[in-house]
């Protein structure tokens, strides 16, 4: 990493520029798997929670294939946790809550503050896309059952869906959700996939429970938050970390502690956390499959940028449509993203329905990281129905027989 000044400058005449540091392509891949938690020993001490807090956001997900997106990610960086541990994690002892960051997520609890702003906007707008026939009372009629019954489902309510369609929803269904929206429920775990409902005065602890910090406060948290998730980023990586605006970026950018930096071939203005910048990232590379929700890749052009290497989630593809499969998984080995699975369970046994691999180097890596995740998830088998090189398909079935 070298030290230069840019040939032009925004900053008055009278002040002195301050010099951007110059990165690599590789540099700022280094930083970015590094402060996601794939370069380096893991924290295992730290755990799942330490995980949860390092990314600031877990995305939340319906579908399950090896697992669900929420047990992926910890599974990705740590090895295999067992799935009640991850699960007890998140939900066990007021660690987290679930709200809207960059979709559905697992917050840390201490972020409750943060996003003030989002429920302040929530309640400025005055509705879902739902519309209630009685808002008052529908409401209220909620509040009262959390408070006399403890944390409850929808169907704990008596809500839930009026058709079969997923939007029709019932009054009690949308008045539960907008309390949600605005702060005066919390969601404090998810049982059969369902979400649990409590009042935020219970699930929240008294020092946090308030929506006091200003908006400007608000983004310049979650900006250096970010930052400090993605390593490196530019302004449009900041800004989908936690679906903020561009313009809600640019206004607290220079506050938040994150340095400008300039990234060779990326062509565009860039941050970086001060903390990502004081040593050389080194040590081992986390060999895995990574869920197609992982907050590494989440965001398809920076995945582009980073890694060059085009990820599309196929599950809402029509099948004759679908290239790599519903829910290919990237094979990350080495710092770099070489093939992608899209995985099945059957039994015992770990179906790789369509397999894909840059080159031979990846044969390796692939057959360890679908061994590995096929004893984390229970079953003893591997098999591979299709790859797109058949001499690659000979080699990773020989490697599998090894591992």
């Amino acid at each position: 990493m070298t030290a230069a000044t840019p040939a032009k400058s925004v900053t008055p005449k009278s002040a002195t520029p301050k010099p951007v540091t110059s990165l690599s392509a590789d540099d700022a891949r280094r930083i970015a798997l590094r402060a996601q938690g794939f370069l380096g020993a893991p924290d295992r001490r730290a755990g799942v929670r330490g995980v949860l807090r390092r990314l600031g956001a877990v995305q939340l997900d319906t579908i399950s294939v090896l697992a669900r997106s929420h047990e992926l990610i910890p599974y990705a960086r740590l090895g295999a946790v067992g799935r009640p541990a991850v699960e007890s994690a998140y939900w066990s002892g007021g660690h987290s809550f679930e709200y809207w960051s960059h979709a559905a997520c697992i917050l840390p609890v201490e972020e409750w503050p943060h996003f003030a702003f989002r429920r302040r906007a929530m309640r400025a707008k005055g509705y879902r896309w739902h519309l209630m026939e009685d808002r008052e009372g529908s409401c209220a009629a909620v509040l009262d059952r959390l408070k006399a019954d403890g944390p409850l489902t929808t169907s704990d309510l008596g809500g839930g869906r009026k058709g079969g369609e997923w939007w029709d929803w019932s009054e009690t269904k949308i008045a539960v959700e907008w309390l949600l929206d605005t702060g005066e429920v919390v969601c404090t775990e998810r049982r059969g996939w369902k979400r649990v409902y409590d009042l935020a005065e219970r699930a929240i602890p008294d020092d946090l429970l308030h929506d006091d910090l200003d908006d400007a406060e608000c983004m310049r948290r979650l900006v250096a938050q970010a930052g400090a998730a993605l390593g490196v980023a530019t302004r449009a990586d900041l800004a989908d970390y936690h679906r903020l605006k561009n313009d809600q970026v640019d206004a607290v950018i220079a506050d938040s502690g994150l340095v400008p930096v300039e990234v060779a071939g990326w062509g565009r203005p860039a941050w970086a956390d001060p903390a990502a910048l004081a040593d050389a990232p080194r040590g081992r590379h986390r060999t895995t499959l990574l869920s197609p929700f992982d907050s590494l890749i989440w965001d398809r052009p920076r995945t582009a940028r980073i890694f060059d290497f085009t990820h599309r989630l196929e599950a809402y593809v029509p099948r004759a449509k679908r290239i790599h499969g519903y829910f290919a998984m990237p094979l990350l080995t080495g710092g770099r993203l070489a093939g992608r699975v899209d995985p099945a369970r059957e039994g015992s046994t770990l179906i790789a329905r369509q397999v894909s691999m840059r080159d031979a180097k990846a044969v390796r890596p692939m057959a360890q990281a679908l061994a590995e995740a096929a004893r984390w998830v229970g079953c003893d088998t591997v098999r591979i129905e299709r790859c797109d090189d058949a001499k690659l398909r000979a080699g990773l079935v020989a490697e599998l027989s090894e591992v």
